[in-house]
């Protein structure tokens, strides 16, 4: 088998009982939204692969907020498969600086293939899907799911954005609604467009819900 089969294995026996909103079945949209971008990209097909199916081995939320389980994980899958240390280093480097943290952090890293990755992460945080993680996670962090008298807290420090317990409806503002200016690529900015307003017609629904108006 190859490298990105075992590496397909390991992940779905890693993520068997993780959040369904961080189990294999986000690593493989994931994926597939990796693969789509690529082929309007120049890249490392190999390290845009391993980046996608890796990039939440164990995400730092569920390991009481520590951001070095991930990488040390894939690193030791990795070096056990006897994948090349230039690759390992580069599939590391994309785990360690792929996620958002608030929209305030420094990325110490840049790469095509981050960019690729990075965007395939945040359009499955965006559109339909999106909001179903978003909802299943903070049902997970048992979060309210609205409250008018808790405003979103907008430009939050990386450790205030990690700690944050406020509703669920919040973490639009917070997160999803910003991803769409963040995108890297051409591709990405282009789907991301479409699940963004899919986004605003829902938050307009559910206010018009909340009012009773409709």
């Amino acid at each position: 088998m190859s490298v990105i089969d075992n590496t397909i294995l390991f992940v779905k026996q890693q993520l068997e009982n993780a959040e369904g909103g961080h189990d294999w079945f986000h690593i493989e949209r994931v994926y597939k939204n990796a693969l789509l971008i690529a082929r309007e990209e120049e890249c490392d097909l190999e390290v845009v692969k391993l980046g996608a199916l890796l990039h939440d081995i164990a995400d730092s939320k569920f390991h009481n907020g520590d951001e070095t389980v991930g990488p040390k994980t894939a690193r030791n899958f990795l070096e056990k498969e006897n994948v090349p240390e230039e690759t390992i280093q580069h599939v590391v480097n994309i785990i360690e600086n792929i996620s958002f943290k608030g929209g305030n952090f420094e990325k110490k890293f840049t790469s095509k293939e981050l960019e690729i990755v990075q965007d395939a992460d945040r359009l499955d945080a965006i559109g339909a899907i999106g909001i179903a993680r978003c909802f299943n996670y903070g049902g997970f962090k048992n979060r309210a799911l609205f409250n008018p008298a808790i405003p979103p807290k907008m430009n939050m420090t990386k450790d205030e954005y990690k700690n944050s317990d406020s509703p669920t409806i919040n973490h639009f503002y917070e997160k999803l609604l910003l991803l769409k200016d963040k995108m890297n690529t051409e591709t990405g900015k282009k789907i991301a467009l479409e699940r963004h307003k899919y986004m605003e017609n829902f938050l307009s629904q559910f206010y018009a819900e909340w009012e009773g108006e409709k």
